[in-house]
């Protein structure tokens, strides 16, 4: 099962990290999001040792700071809701800066940006330092039901040849001097769009039938068994159990 090549988010290297088998780092990142999301926002102070613990995975991984600030931007839209929670919220008003804030919307803009903000640095991480193939094979190996695994395969394989396909149409539009700039021209669009979904389910079922024509049953062919030794699960599982003990003396004080 392949991925077709290098994602984006890929970061190409030789670290300890990238060295390790890819359901472990699942596995332990998907661990690491359980326990931020368990400990509670008042433990200001467990969030600040989550992002050392981060901070430490990336320099074992030679993922630069900046490299990982700027995949970090795609939590814009979070940021945006947490920083209107304070204003809408309801209950117990504190002044600020001379605005009126809710109590409540206050800890809940933390409690997002801190978790989210965990969470997503945690898959920035997993994806600078595991390649798309890699992953899929992680999560086969976790034992994800084999249908989602095929389908995110195929989300992977044909996502440019569909991203291509639209710049091609794109550019036949512009050839014959169409150019979008109203809503008189959303039913070009609106077409374009329809001819695109046709194109994209008619080589959907030529890729079927060539599949089936081809032995497929069911079930993709596994070429690379991936397994992990002991010390690897260890490593791995370093972040998560570091984090759970923070969260455990986060609840008891």
């Amino acid at each position: 099962m392949g991925a077709g090549h290098a994602h984006r988010l890929y970061r190409h290297g030789h670290s300890p990290v990238h060295a390790l088998p890819p359901h472990t780092k699942l596995a332990a990142v998907f661990a690491f999001v359980v326990v931020v999301v368990s400990t509670p926002r008042e433990a200001m102070w467990a969030f600040g040792l989550y992002a050392v613990l981060l901070g430490v995975v990336a320099y074992v991984a030679r993922v630069p700071a900046r490299f990982l600030l700027k995949r970090l931007l795609i939590e814009v839209p979070f940021v945006a809701f947490a920083v209107l929670m304070p204003f809408v919220a309801e209950g117990e008003r504190v002044e600020v800066l001379g605005m009126s804030l809710s109590v409540s919307g206050l800890w809940g803009a933390w409690n997002v940006l801190a978790k989210g903000t965990l969470g997503v640095a945690a898959s920035v991480l997993l994806a600078s330092t595991t390649e798309l193939r890699e992953l899929l094979l992680g999560l086969q190996r976790l034992k994800l039901p084999p249908l989602l695994v095929q389908i995110a395969s195929f989300m992977i394989r044909y996502g440019d040849v569909i991203t291509d396909e639209m710049r091609r149409m794109r550019i036949a539009r512009e050839s014959r001097g169409f150019e979008a700039s109203g809503v008189r021209h959303w039913g070009v669009l609106a077409k374009s769009a329809g001819a695109l979904f046709i194109r994209s389910y008619e080589r959907g079922e030529r890729v079927h039938l060539a599949m089936v024509s081809r032995g497929y049953a069911g079930s993709m062919p596994v070429i690379d068994e991936v397994t992990a030794s002991r010390a690897q699960w260890s490593y791995a599982l370093a972040l998560p159990v570091t984090a759970l003990v923070v969260c455990v003396v986060g609840w008891t004080l």
